[in-house]
């Protein structure tokens, strides 16, 4: 056995508490991450070093070719030197998969491990109150006035109309509409709908689906909605049928998040997001919090019961099915050293996901997970099908160690690298008895299309990416491959992330297109969000949608067209794009460095909170770092608009408890110096990565803070 230094925490947190229970002892623990490091480390950094030999290879082609490049010879160029390898056609023989993932379209949340109180909020959300969703957001147009307080009635007369008209829709009565009900009742396992004029029914009397002394529940589309009745209840007293509220099926899914929505640095950072998980597989998770002078204490919630229509017991999950998404193959950590070399990190992450799932595979924890047995987890940053296969290896030999089934650990290959997109085909042929979803992560995905071709030329502008050939193929590339693949009513096809939290009226307007595309899943940003985002799939049946979409088929070399800018830009919107992005990574990188907050809603130069984690900040730093390369601004320029951007974001964050700002010495601010490193270091970042930077930087800041 190598000789191993683990940090105090880490070491502490495996022994107390992730093994107790188990029948595995702290040295048996360590003794197999050792074992999987020696065999996996040096096999990881062959797979990084192919990738950093194509790169250069990739950079010197468009050096040598002044730019881009003729197309055909481009796609010559990437065959020969094998980053496009030929296309194959795999069918997925995964089994053992959860229904809320292989059957039933919904949202699916991503949540930080370290914030246990939005992990919390995260399980607790399949069910959602569509009241609530519509009364506090911009779902619906605000009345002239603010709201009463307490609660408005006028406000709640408008929520109730709207929701009336969307049991309308999804629920259409025999005759009559909901809005005319006065009553709802259950005679014989039918639900009677009790009007001024009469009695009806649900037009299809299938969508009945049970009923309790809460209210009845209905079904559409996989997914459930429960009307709760209560005449007592203040907002029952005002609705016309003494529907308190409207409960939806909501984030049927959650990922719990080790990656890109954490600032996870050292071993006590790990293993307080490690914590998050183990607490939701045992499930006593709990999380105490001041809340408008209370004390409040969340936990996770049990099952939901009903009595089905035929009198016999129904009983639904109260919570999410969880997923963990672990860190990518090119990340180490120094929370275990071997050798005095830092642990690949993802083999820990692996390790400790998988053997704190065992306390739900035994069925030791209070609620179950997996009711088919699996540990799903997502993997981020792979970069074509050896690394796929290489993360398969890697599983396998976890569950040898820990005494699994084979195919117990599923993955979820994230699709947000260009050499994954280009050989999507090939990545799920290699996890083909594993694979449970294929997620557009376009945000990533974005930031490696601007490093991959760095060298062809200076890129279009953040916002117009979103119309680029490149990317509307990589959507549909994805949809198609997989239903090729067999993934229909097997495993997830996943949409990436809505980005602005308090948009949901826009939300609601254009996340629609996601479920028509194909997508069974999407990422959203908040219980709220989830909620109203799975009116989306109870108005399209994905299941169909993707029965019509299976014979399509994308041409991959669509994402061979380089984003590149055909028409000089004005000095004008040179400025307000450098500006945006400048102050989009400073306000990001302020709280991740100095503050330990891995995931941000950061306002935008107009105000507007936008969801910023290490992606977003991956796209932002590439561009600057681009223009930067082909002279659209200089360095000047550059650190002169971060210094002035400082300023603002200090301005944005001055109520921000603990916050440390930058203008009033930048040399000395970690963040901003950080901020600077990401720009300036951009073009020879391997694959445009930022987390080298952020954990150096803020290793710094913590150690500065301890020593103070």
């Amino acid at each position: 056995m190598a000789a191993l230094e683990i940090d105090p925490a880490l070491r502490s947190f495996v022994a107390d508490e992730l093994l107790p229970g188990l029948d595995i002892t702290p040295e048996r623990f360590w003794e197999v991450l050792d074992s999987l490091q020696q065999r996996f480390a040096g096999r990881i950094a062959e797979l990084l070093a192919r990738r950093d030999e194509l790169q250069a290879r990739i950079d010197s082609w468009h050096e040598e070719q002044g730019g881009a490049g003729d197309p055909a010879a481009y796609e010559a160029f990437l065959t020969e030197i094998g980053y496009l390898l030929p296309e194959e056609q795999p069918h997925i023989t995964v089994t053992d998969v959860d229904p809320e993932i292989a059957t039933i379209a919904g949202p699916q949340l991503v949540v930080p491990a370290t914030v246990p109180r939005y992990a919390l909020n995260a399980a607790n959300a399949r069910w959602g109150s569509l009241y609530d969703a519509f009364y506090g957001t911009d779902a619906l147009p605000p009345l002239d006035r603010g709201l009463a307080p307490g609660y408005d009635e006028e406000r709640g007369a408008q929520v109730i109309a709207e929701v009336d008209r969307l049991l309308d829709e999804f629920f259409p009565l025999a005759s009559g509409s909901h809005a005319d009900a006065t009553a709802y009742t259950v005679n014989n396992g039918q639900l009677v709908v009790h009007t001024a004029t009469g009695e009806t029914g649900l037009a299809d009397a299938d969508q009945f689906a049970g009923y309790s002394e809460r209210g009845v529940l209905l079904r559409r589309n996989g997914l459930h909605v429960e009307l709760h009745i209560d005449r007592e209840h203040r907002v029952g007293r005002q609705h016309h049928a003494g529907i308190a509220d409207v409960v939806l099926e909501s984030a049927v899914t959650t990922i719990i998040d080790l990656e890109d929505s954490v600032s996870t640095v050292d071993g006590e950072d790990k293993a307080h997001g490690y914590r998050t998980w183990l607490g939701l597989m045992t499930g006593k998770l709990e999380a105490t919090f001041e809340k408008g002078g209370r004390t409040m204490t969340r936990v996770v919630h049990g099952d939901r019961t009903w009595t089905a229509p035929d009198g016999s017991p129904l009983t639904l999950p109260g919570r999410a099915l969880l997923l963990a998404r672990t860190v990518g193959h090119h990340m180490t950590s120094g929370a275990v050293l071997v050798d005095g070399e830092e642990v690949a990190e993802g083999v820990l992450d692996t390790l400790v996901v998988a053997t704190a799932a065992l306390h739900d595979l035994r069925g030791l924890g209070r609620f179950t997970n997996s009711r088919t047995g699996s540990v799903y987890i997502v993997k981020p940053k792979q970069h074509g099908p050896d690394e796929v296969a290489l993360t398969v290896e890697l599983f396998a030999a976890v569950e040898e160690a820990l005494g699994l089934a084979p195919c117990t650990l599923k993955i979820g290959i994230m699709d947000e690298e260009r050499r994954t997109s280009l050989n999507l085909g090939a990545c799920i042929a290699r996890a083909a008895d594993r694979v449970i979803f294929v997620n557009t992560g376009f945000l990533d995905r974005t930031g490696d299309e601007i490093h991959t071709d760095f060298h062809a030329g200076p890129v279009v502008r953040k916002e117009s990416m979103k119309s680029s050939k490149w990317l509307s193929t990589y959507e549909d590339s994805n949809v198609d491959v997989a239903l090729a693949a067999g993934f229909a009513g097997r495993a997830q096809v996943g949409k990436g992330m809505w980005a602005k939290p308090a948009a949901m009226a826009a939300m609601l307007e254009q996340k629609g297109a996601q479920p028509e595309a194909g997508a069974n899943t999407a990422w959203v940003p908040s219980p709220t969000a989830a909620t109203l985002h799975a009116l989306h799939y109870l108005r399209t049946d994905v299941a169909a949608r993707q029965r019509e979409l299976a014979g399509r088929r994308t041409d991959r070399r669509g994402m061979l067209a380089v984003p590149l800018l055909t028409e000089p830009l004005t000095p004008e919107e040179i400025r307000h794009e450098l500006e945006t992005n400048a102050q989009s990574i400073l306000g990001y990188v302020v709280r991740w460095v100095g503050l330990g907050i891995g995931c941000s809603t950061v306002p935008d130069l107009e105000g507007v909170g936008l969801m910023e984690d290490r992606a977003t900040l991956r796209i932002s730093s590439q561009l600057i770092a681009n223009w930067l390369h082909h002279g659209i601004v200089d360095e000047e320029t550059v650190r002169v608009t971060f210094a002035r951007m400082a300023a603002l974001v200090d301005e944005q964050n001055a109520s921000e408890p603990g916050y440390p700002p930058m203008a009033a010495d930048l040399e000395g601010s970690e963040s901003f110096q950080a901020a600077l490193e990401l720009v300036f270091t951009g073009a020879t970042e391997p694959n445009g990565y930022t987390e080298r930077a952020l954990t150096t930087w803020r290793q710094r800041a913590k150690a500065r803070a301890k020593s103070s």
